[in-house]
């Protein structure tokens, strides 16, 4: 099960797709693994770049991770206006459910950095008993 969750903040768009991966999920070792797609897109009149992420990975046990760093996916893309970035990355959790939430920093013309929301979005495997989320 998957949604697709999206979100604009200060004309820019962001768009996420988790998927959950059965393949490499180990649901008797407590190891549950998605991976999410991300589209970041630039709806305003002047480029932007994308500096920074910090992420909030929260379990279904109420445990939340914090992931700071430069970029995503080893990368700090400019994107000119009407531009999009799309990467995928992933993350594992123990319990069979969770919920992300993020922003990425931005840097503006002019040397301008602002915070852009992730919208939250929930981690959901076939092996929860209930949906938290």
């Amino acid at each position: 099960m998957s949604g697709i969750y999206t979100k604009t903040t200060n004309a820019i768009k962001v768009t996420v797709i988790p998927t959950y991966l059965d393949d490499q999920s180990e649901p008797e070792d407590d190891h549950y693994v998605w991976a999410y797609t991300v589209q970041v897109e630039n709806l305003s009149d002047a480029s932007v770049q994308l500096l920074n992420r910090h992420w909030q990975i929260m379990d279904a046990l109420g445990q939340v991770q914090e992931v700071r760093g430069a970029g995503v996916v080893g990368e700090q893309p400019v994107l000119k206006p009407g531009e999009g970035f799309r990467y995928t990355s992933g993350t594992a959790l123990p319990t069979p459910s969770g919920i992300m939430s993020g922003q990425y920093e931005m840097e503006g013309a002019g040397g301008t950095r602002f915070p852009i929301d992730i919208p939250a979005f929930s981690l959901d495997s076939p092996h929860q008993r209930t949906r938290p989320n």
